[in-house]
């Protein structure tokens, strides 16, 4: 399977996920000229980032290590962006859904 086929699949993993946990699903794959944000959610009151790194493998490390500070800036400036386009004022929590294999971890307010 080759990276793109493992990230789609990912991130329709991490969609389900979330669906289960109570998430309403916005946008999948939100592009901006500075990026693309993987999933956008609402839960409860917020307005959630969700970035989503998927591994088949242990030889590169943790998924959620994978979301460097570089990549935490940029999806803080394409939040931006979203929010400003829909108007709406609600809080924003950015979240990280860690997946390796088919195991799915988590962070709720990853940074």
């Amino acid at each position: 399977m080759g990276r793109i086929a493992i990230g789609k699949e990912g991130e329709k993993l991490a969609v389900d996920y979330l669906i289960k946990k109570g998430y309403k699903i916005l946008e999948i794959n939100f592009r901006t000229p500075l990026g693309e944000i993987d999933i956008i959610a609402q839960y409860k009151e917020y307005i959630v980032i969700v970035e989503v790194k998927r591994r088949m493998k242990e030889t590169f490390g943790d998924p959620f290590l994978a979301v460097s500070h570089k990549k935490q800036e940029r999806l803080k400036k394409i939040a931006l962006y979203y929010l400003s386009r829909i108007g709406k004022g609600l809080p924003v929590r950015f979240d990280v859904i860690s997946i390796k294999d088919r195991e799915i971890e988590h962070f709720e307010n990853a940074f």
